[in-house]
C-alpha cells in the first residue's frame, strides 16, 4: 500500500488530502504538492480507522498536541481515556500516548480505538519497560526488543512515532565534552543514551534506520524525529550536542523522503526567548522545510505551576518563526502527572499560542474568527461572543458568575461601557448628519 507521500508524488489527491484542504480552506493541489515535497505531513496510519485526518506543515494552521498516558504510579487506563476525551473536546489536533504503566499495549489500543485525532507514540518507552521486566535493566535491551515494539505499534495504528534516531556516538561525544547542567532530560533520549554509553555501541535506531523506514512505509506511519538532547534548561540551549543531533536529523529526513516516508522533526525544549526565532529558522534550513514539532519552548525555568504560560509565550514566537506543531505543556509540568483540568489548561494555552501565530502569519480563517468576535463585541452580542470563544466553557462560566442574566454590558464597566456609550453617540451623530 502506498503512503500519502508516494501517492502525492504520483499526482494522486487522496481522501485525506481532500479532508485537510477543506479544513484549511486551501486547494487540494496545494495539499498534494506540500505532501509530495515533505513540507506538509498527514499523519494517518492505514490501521487507524476512525481518524479524521489533519495536516501539519507549511501554509497550514498551527496544530496542537496533548500528551496523555499511564505511568507506573498511575497505571489505570480509564483516567487516560477521560483525558483523551477532554483533549479532543478542548480542541487538540493530536494526542501522544506516553504510557509506561502496566498493560501498555492495551492502553495504546484503547486510545487509538477511541481517538478521532492523530495518535503518536514513543516505542522506546514500551521497549524499555518490557526489557526491564524481562532482563532487569534497559541496557540489556536488544535491537530486536526495540524493533518488535516499533512493528507492533505501527500495526496497532499509531499515526506518528517519536524515534530518537539522531543520537549517535559523535553526538554523545559532543555532549560529554561540552558539558551541561541538565545533561539529558528527554526520557526516550535518556534510555538510548544510557544504552549506548553502557554497551559502547552505536544507536540501533540510527544504524538500522532503513528497517524503520520499511515498517513506516508499510503502514504510512509518520516518523517524528525526536530531539533526544533537547535542552532541559535555558543554560543548555543551542549547544553543540543539540545542533549536532539536528544535523543528523536533516540527513535522516532526506533518507525518509527518498523512501516516501513522511517526517516531522522535533525541537526544543527550554530556551531563552531571544534564541527561539534563530532555532526555528535553523531547523527549517537543516531539515529542508520538514514540519517542525516543538515542546514549548519554555522561556524560563523558574515558573513551576505556570509552565503552560511559559510555553505559550515561547510557542507563539516559535510558531511565528516557522514551527508547525506545538506540544502542550500543562501547569503540572515538572511537578507530576497532569489531571483533567491540567490537560484542558495546557491545551487552551497552546491553542492561544497557535492562534496568535496564525494571525501574525495572515491566516484568513484565523482573521475571520477574530473579526467575527470583534463584531459581536461591538454589538454586545453575548451569545455570539461565547459561541466564538476559544474556550466557550470557561467564558460562559465567567459571564454567568460575574453578571446578571439581563446585563447588556459586563460588570467591569457596567453603566459606563465604552462600547455602549460611543455606539449611542455615533448613532446620534449619524442621524443628525442626514
Amino acid at each position: 500500500m502506498a503512503t500519502q507521500m508516494q501517492l502525492a508524488r504520483q499526482g494522486i489527491i487522496t481522501d485525506a488530502m481532500r479532508t485537510v484542504a477543506q479544513q484549511e480552506g486551501v486547494s487540494e493541489e496545494f495539499i498534494r504538492a506540500g505532501v509530495a515535497e515533505g513540507t506538509i505531513a498527514i499523519c494517518a496510519n492505514v490501521k487507524h480507522k476512525n481518524l479524521i485526518p489533519r495536516g501539519v506543515g507549511q501554509g497550514l494552521k498551527v496544530k496542537v498536541n496533548a500528551n496523555i498516558g499511564t505511568s507506573s504510579s498511575f497505571p489505570d487506563i480509564e483516567p487516560e481515556l477521560d483525558k483523551l476525551k477532554a483533549a479532543v473536546d478542548a480542541g487538540a489536533d493530536a494526542v501522544m500516548d506516553l504510557s509506561t504503566g502496566n498493560n501498555i499495549t492495551a492502553s495504546r489500543r484503547a486510545i487509538i480505538k477511541n481517538s478521532t485525532v492523530m495518535v503518536g507514540t514513543v516505542p522506546m518507552y514500551q521497549a524499555t519497560v518490557e526489557t526491564i521486566k524481562k532482563r532487569g535493566a534497559v541496557v540489556e535491551m536488544t535491537k530486536e526488543d526495540l524493533f518488535d515494539v516499533i512493528r507492533m505499534q505501527a500495526a496497532d495504528g499509531a499515526d506518528f512515532m517519536t524515534l530518537h534516531c539522531g543520537i549517535t556516538k559523535s553526538v554523545l561525544k559532543a555532549l560529554t565534552e561540552e558539558g551541561r547542567i541538565m545533561d539529558v532530560v528527554s526520557r526516550g533520549g535518556s534510555f538510548i543514551t544510557g544504552w549506548m554509553l553502557h554497551n559502547d555501541k552505536e544507536n540501533p535506531l540510527y544504524e538500522y534506520y532503513d528497517e524503520i523506514l520499511d515498517i513506516c512505509a508499510e503502514y504510512d506511519v509518520t516518523i517524528s524525529l525526536g530531539d533526544g538532547l533537547r535542552p532541559g534548561c535555558l543554560a543548555d540551549a543551542t549547544d553543540r550536542a543539540q545542533i549536532q543531533e539536528l544535523l543528523n536529523l536533516g540527513e535522516l529526513t532526506q533518507r525518509a523522503w527518498d523512501k516516501g516516508v513522511q517526517v516531522m522533526v522535533e525541537g526544543p525544549g527550554h530556551m531563552p526567548y531571544n534564541q527561539i526565532a534563530a532555532n526555528m529558522q535553523l531547523q527549517k534550513r537543516i531539515c529542508h522545510g520538514a514540519p517542525f514539532y516543538v515542546l514549548g519552548p519554555l522561556v524560563t525555568d523558574v515558573a513551576p505551576g505556570y509552565d503552560h504560560i511559559t510555553s505559550a509565550i515561547g510557542g507563539t514566537l516559535a510558531a511565528v518563526s516557522g514551527a508547525d506543531f506545538l506540544c502542550y505543556v500543562t501547569p503540572a509540568e515538572h511537578l507530576g502527572l497532569p489531571d483533567l483540568n491540567d490537560v484542558r489548561e495546557g491545551i487552551i494555552a497552546a491553542r492561544i499560542a497557535a492562534h496568535a501565530a496564525d494571525l501574525a502569519k495572515g491566516n484568513k480563517q484565523a482573521w475571520d474568527w477574530d473579526n467575527a468576535m470583534a463584531k459581536a463585541r461591538k454589538e454586545l452580542d453575548w451569545s455570539e461572543q461565547l459561541r466564538l470563544a476559544l474556550d466557550p466553557v470557561k467564558a460562559t462560566e465567567y459571564r454567568n458568575k460575574k453578571n446578571k442574566s439581563d446585563d447588556e454590558a459586563c460588570s467591569m464597566c457596567g453603566d459606563y461601557c465604552a462600547v455602549k456609550i460611543v455606539g449611542q453617540y455615533l448613532e446620534e451623530h449619524k442621524r443628525k448628519s442626514k
